[in-house]
């Protein structure tokens, strides 16, 4: 795992071997931030179920002016802080150790650019896009980028339209633009 491009590109990431650890694959990640590349310069990023901060990371690489990462667990929260130090991204960066779904009742922040990669196959994509459009934490054409099982089909939701939808081997990558 490792940042693809931008000001740290090339830069090796961290992380942590087991049966519940899933990392974005370098291909997908590619991918992704090919589609993306036009909304990233300037963009206020929320990394949800952050992991290793592979993806909010990589966008603070390619020119987003700040990404918060929301991750409960506390190891997983230590190897992004280590990973934003090791790629010089620390600045703009905002760490919050808690439950995404309390997270979202309670923070008041708009985003340009939304990742989320939750563990497959629980329905937490769908609960957490609802609650970011109840919540109206959107800017206009902001983007929630979703990754879950290839087993899984994309969801649609209202005031979101699909701009992709494509599958990467056990992945399927899902992009939605706001209304």
């Amino acid at each position: 795992m490792r940042i693809i491009a931008g000001k740290a590109g090339g830069i090796p990431l961290k992380s942590l071997k087991g049966r519940d650890v899933r990392p974005t694959l370098d291909r997908v990640k590619e991918s992704m931030f090919n589609i993306i590349a036009f909304y990233l310069p300037g963009a206020i990023v929320l990394d949800l179920f952050a992991g290793f901060g592979n993806l909010g990371i990589e966008a603070l690489s390619r020119g987003a002016v700040s990404c918060q990462f929301v991750e409960k667990s506390s190891s997983h929260l230590q190897i992004i802080r280590e990973n934003l130090e090791k790629s010089k991204l620390m600045t703009g960066a905002k760490l919050e150790q808690q439950d995404v779904f309390a997270f979202l009742k309670q923070t008041q922040q708009k985003y340009d650019l939304i990742f989320m990669d939750p563990p497959y196959q629980q329905g937490l994509t769908e609960q957490a896009v609802e609650l970011i459009q109840a919540q109206k934490l959107l800017n206009e054409n902001a983007l929630i980028i979703s990754e879950r099982s290839a087993a899984e089909k994309a969801v649609e939701f209202s005031d979101l339209t699909i701009i992709k939808s494509k599958k990467y081997g056990n992945s399927l990558l899902t992009i939605y633009k706001s209304n």
